[in-house]
């Protein structure tokens, strides 16, 4: 039988400008959860039960337990925790006991973390958003474009983003956050 071990999209890249370090996350469960017609208050009390997560509004992450919850849109989410499992969706699935939709989109994106010093000067050149901690501080996230793709943006901390963006793409957006930060450390 063949072997069907996912990939990273850019196997586990793992770069550092300075004390500034641009790093792949290869072992991100990502589920995204359609809210049912209805049905966010019977999700809500669901997520809170089995996730201690409450919903998000629509700008800020909740977290608990190792798990981030953000809202991609009035009836979408985003669930994400370290893990392997090559089908996320199943266990959250159960989980909700059908007071949600669930798909795995793991291996439809592509996650890096970019922290230390250069991380908002990088970003600046490349984010029409105002990332200054006063404006978007930890737990805030957006979904924005940057140059020509797609990307959501949380703030994981000070000097700390996640970023991600569709993982067809993660060359150009990998060659894009590069290209940055090599122009801010010069």
């Amino acid at each position: 039988m063949a072997d069907i071990t996912p990939t990273a999209p850019l196997g586990g890249h793992d770069a550092r400008f300075g004390e500034t370090r641009l790093t792949e996350v290869t072992d991100l469960a990502l589920v995204s959860i359609a809210i049912p017609l209805g049905g966010e208050d019977a999700l809500t009390s669901q997520l809170e039960r089995a996730f201690a997560l409450p919903l998000p509004d629509a700008r800020t992450a909740t977290s608990a337990k190792g798990r981030r919850l953000i809202r991609l849109s009035p009836d979408q989410l985003m669930l994400m925790w370290q893990d392997t499992d090559p089908d996320p969706a199943r266990g959250v699935a159960a989980a909700l006991d059908g007071t949600g939709y669930v798909t795995t989109q793991t291996g439809a994106w592509v996650a890096l973390d970019l922290a230390g010093p250069l991380t908002l000067p990088a970003l600046e050149r490349v984010c029409p958003l105002a990332l200054h901690p006063d404006s978007f501080p930890p737990g805030r996230f957006a979904r924005t474009v940057m140059e020509h793709l797609s990307v959501v943006i949380l703030n994981t901390g000070p000097d700390a983003m996640r970023l991600l963006s569709a993982s067809s793409s993660a060359g150009s957006f990998l060659h894009m956050l590069e290209t940055s930060l090599r122009n801010v450390s010069d």
